[in-house]
């Protein structure tokens, strides 16, 4: 079992942990609260899966998307995150790192 545990942090140098399980992103009642306009309510979840030891990141059909890299990612559709990988939920910009 890995103990790495991987961190979401904004531009403000604010850390969000990531659970080892599926937690939604959006403005209201979400486990990832952001507070931009430009965030849905329910505007994305991103996903652990426990054989690979990775996060995912699904966009839930959001009216500004959910960007990997600068890149849109398809509604609906599982991303798997990278080290470094830069993610935006409509205008909120996060970093992925880890720490051991």
């Amino acid at each position: 079992m890995s103990v790495t545990s991987w961190f979401l942090v904004s531009s403000s140098g604010t850390r969000h942990r990531l659970p080892r399980e599926m937690i939604f992103v959006g403005r209201d009642d979400c486990e990832l609260m952001l507070q931009s306009r430009s965030v849905d309510k329910q505007h994305a979840v991103i996903n652990y899966d426990e054989n690979s030891d990775e996060h995912m990141v699904k966009d839930l059909g959001s009216l500004n998307g959910t960007f990997v890299n600068d890149l849109r990612i398809p509604d609906q559709t599982y991303i798997t995150l990278k080290l470094s990988d830069v993610i935006r939920f409509g205008y909120d910009i996060l970093f992925l790192y880890y720490s051991l």
